[in-house]
């Protein structure tokens, strides 16, 4: 069997919270691993002088697979993604090249889901303006609370994350509205209602839809003006779902109680730094899927994904596996 040269594109940062030591351990034993010693997302020169003869890229979530890049590296089989979004790989230029691309499944759910229902409690009991005030040395305002039980969660979009936090939600009382156009809800899940709908009668609004096209800027003016002056908005999903600059304004206007952010337009998908500082805002830095699992379960389908190429299988989260050429290629005698 052909020995497999492997490029890392995680540098040492990324590495060490975004792949870990055992995902590494494996991926050595399948081959020659080059890394990225840098916490720097590589040029495509850069990129080319590390990779230019590797088989195989794995690659961290914010390093592009341009067309470019694609189109210079001669040698590459395939280009795995330790990530579910793959939108800064070019799959045409790809396919054309006859390279396969392949993505991560989303082993965050659980994680994601957890975050949420936190920043639902977070919200709703004043914790992190309290803990503001006091570490300021003052003593906060005594403010009433809302109760998870009897409110109403809006989820707009019904996948993998969605599906795990309806069940979590229903078991802490909620009432939970759903709307997905494009997925089968039944009565099991929630109450299957419009868009409009579910805004005005919503306590939390989450959006978990996909980020396409379709979806950019989903959440703008009029869908902050139809929520309720005392709902919620959290996201955890992509920052492209939401016009920043309504949601500043709603916030600003006092349209809505309050947000809780992991997402936004900043680099690497965080927060825009003037969102997170707004004083109804809560906001983390995109570490909603940041656990030991969910990162492991992540960095560990690559090494499977990389094992099963070495052993002339397609793995599961191919992309373009009609356009594999090279990899059929490789293993043609």
């Amino acid at each position: 069997m052909k020995p497999l040269k492997i490029f890392l594109t995680h540098g040492p940062h990324a590495l060490a919270h975004y792949y870990g030591p055992r995902a590494l351990a494996g991926l050595q034993a399948l081959g020659e691993i080059r890394r990225n010693h840098t916490d720097e997302v590589l040029s495509v020169d850069e990129m080319v002088k590390l990779a230019g003869d590797c088989d195989i890229i794995v690659s961290y979530r914010v390093q592009p697979g341009s067309a470019e890049l694609l189109q210079r590296l001669p040698h590459l089989l395939a280009f795995c993604r330790c990530a579910v979004d793959i939108r800064n790989v070019d799959i045409a230029a790809a396919s054309a090249k006859g390279i396969l691309v392949t993505q991560a499944s989303a082993g965050f759910k659980t994680s994601v889901a957890e975050w949420i229902v936190g920043a639902m409690i977070d919200l709703g009991r004043h914790i992190t303006y309290a803990a503001k005030v006091y570490h300021a040395g003052k003593v906060p305002e005594a403010k009433m609370g809302r109760e998870l039980k009897g409110s109403t969660l809006g989820i707009i979009g019904y996948g993998q994350i969605a599906r795990t936090l309806t069940p979590i939600a229903h078991a802490l009382g909620m009432s939970v509205l759903i709307h997905d156009p494009y997925a089968t809800i039944t009565s099991d899940d929630g109450v299957s209602t419009s868009f409009t709908s579910l805004l005005a009668q919503s306590d939390f609004v989450v959006p978990l839809a996909v980020a396409t096209q379709e979806t950019e800027n989903l959440i703008g003016a009029a869908a902050f003006a139809a929520m309720k002056p005392s709902a919620y908005f959290i996201n955890a999903s992509r920052g492209n779902l939401v016009d920043e600059v309504a949601l500043l304004d709603a916030l600003n206007r006092g349209s809505i109680a309050g947000c809780a952010l992991d997402v936004g337009r900043a680099t690497d998908q965080m927060p825009t730094p003037e969102l997170a500082a707004h004083p109804l805002v809560i906001a983390t830095p995109h570490v909603a899927g940041l656990t030991l699992p969910a990162i492991e379960h992540q960095s560990m389908e690559t090494v499977h994904q990389v094992s099963e190429i070495l052993q002339g299988r397609l793995p599961l989260g191919a992309v373009n596996a009609e356009a594999a050429a090279r990899l059929r290629d490789w293993f043609r005698p």
